[in-house]
């Protein structure tokens, strides 16, 4: 089944520029639409439309920060026909209006992004370990709380952990709002070999949903592992996840966070 939706998933990463239906998305893997539809949330935890419209924020990034298009010529080039939906789109999903993102990013300024304001009065917290698979070094991984299974504005809470090689490192998320949230992670990690910090490799990986209690802390373990074609593409501005190198800074010998304002109460 997976190989079906994967189908799919490559149809939309070819196609995203144009403006294609569920139908159209279902029959380039041979299925019925709502069969499809079924079975590609499964896979993926989101739907085909919502897969599609992460692509389309995730290609707008990358135009970006890779070549000299003006954000109106961008935002037809990923398959939108007005530019104030895809300003609105975007910043609501990256967290920076595409402009601001662009000056941040290229200047080298995205910092850790600020968790949501929320009107909650009851809160918790999210606590456990992230492990590296085999064959890695030292990563720098982020870590947050979101509503939804995609990596993007807003966070409830997140840090940035210092994970070693060979061994899980502690996290913990304070100031959650009660309520259900899935905990992703992104790190950037060395690889576990001679002069590992040439060699760098992009991880994910996340939890299952978490039910978060007021005045109680949540477990959550995170091993992450490399990216899958159904994993959802990261759409939050990220602050720079490049491992420290090996005679720059001391050895990571014990978990290091840099912890986000806590949430306005």
């Amino acid at each position: 089944m997976d190989k079906t939706v994967e189908r799919a998933i490559a149809f939309i990463w070819e196609r995203y520029s144009e403006p294609l239906s569920l139908t159209e998305i279902a029959e380039s893997a041979l299925l019925s639409r709502f069969y499809f539809a079924r079975l590609f949330r499964q896979a993926t935890g989101i739907t085909p439309g919502r897969f599609l419209a992460a692509v389309r924020i995730y290609q707008a990034k990358h135009m970006l920060l890779s070549s000299s298009m003006t954000i109106t010529d961008i935002s037809f080039a990923v398959g939108y026909n007005s530019l104030g939906s895809f300003t609105n789109y975007f910043t609501d999903s990256v967290g920076f209006s595409p402009g601001r993102f662009r000056r941040a990013a290229l200047g080298g300024g995205i910092g850790l992004p600020r968790p949501r304001q929320t009107s909650r009065s009851a809160y918790g917290a999210v606590a456990g370990t992230v492990s590296l698979p085999e064959g890695h070094g030292n990563a720098r991984v982020y870590v947050g709380a979101f509503a939804t299974a995609i990596v993007q504005h807003p966070s409830a809470a997140a840090v940035v952990v210092d994970v070693p090689g060979g061994r899980p490192c502690c996290y913990h998320l304070p100031d959650v709002p009660e309520g259900t949230w899935f905990i992703h992670a992104v790190g950037v990690a060395d690889s576990a070999i001679p002069e590992a910090w040439s060699h760098r490799t992009e991880l994910g990986g996340g939890h299952d949903p978490v039910v978060v209690a007021a005045d109680t802390v949540t477990s959550a373990a995170v091993r992450l592992r490399s990216s899958r074609p159904t994993d959802p593409p990261v759409l939050l501005a990220l602050p720079d996840l490049e491992p420290r190198r090996p005679g720059q800074l001391q050895a990571i010998t014990a978990c290091a966070a840099v912890s986000p304002r806590p949430a306005l109460r």
